[in-house]
């Protein structure tokens, strides 16, 4: 019987195969960058286009690795803030959540949230606008309804001296497409920022 690869081999994998992609070890020689504006195309490179659409093929190739074999994509983080720590579920951003993996990270957004209000409150809460370049101030209402429309929650912090913030994203669909546009709209995810009061979210 063949080995199965663990979560953490297959990103050590993706990771030496991004090294590789990123050298010009692998290129896909099929793929072209013109997108039929002459005044773009002049501006793309074909070799970095080669080399992302060699990288995306593998990862994909890895994706369906993971749904043949059951591998599942999520690792466990740690966190600590103001004395309390938490460990939670997440998922690689270069692998997929299977649907066993939805049920671990639905589970966990219960003791996340709580977490999260634990440790910021009295702190000052900005929602992300457009792909987190402004903000808008919000009310812990306003994070309670967003919470309602989404499946999990992960939890980041910045901190030094005397700054603190805290990122909250509270997404649904796969994480990995979940940051940015690509998976949109069956993955997507609001960020919520906390900061000391008078403070402002700086990632």
């Amino acid at each position: 019987m063949s080995k199965i690869y663990s979560t953490e081999e297959l990103i050590h994998i993706l990771n030496e195969e991004r090294e590789a992609c990123l050298k010009g070890e692998r290129l896909n020689l099929k793929a072209t960058p013109a997108v039929g504006n002459p005044v773009i195309d002049c501006f793309l490179k074909p070799e970095g286009i080669q080399k992302f659409t060699a990288y995306q093929n593998f990862k994909a190739t890895i994706h369906q690795y993971q749904k043949e074999n059951q591998v599942s994509g999520v690792l466990e983080r740690e966190i600590t803030v103001k004395g309390k720590t938490l460990q939670f579920p997440f998922v690689n951003e270069q692998l997929i959540a299977l649907p066993c993996d939805f049920e671990q990270l639905k589970t966990a957004k219960i003791r996340v949230l709580k977490f999260w209000h634990e440790v910021t409150a009295g702190m000052d809460l900005y929602l992300s606008l457009n792909s987190g370049k402004d903000y808008r101030q919000i009310c812990v209402e306003e994070v309670d309804a967003i919470v309602q429309r989404t499946e999990w929650a992960c939890i980041w912090k910045w901190e030094k001296s005397s700054f603190l913030e805290m990122l909250l994203q509270l997404g649904w669909g796969q994480p990995g497409e979940a940051g940015d546009r690509r998976g949109w709209p069956q993955s997507g995810s609001e960020n919520i920022h906390a900061v000391k009061p008078g403070q402002q979210p700086i990632c």
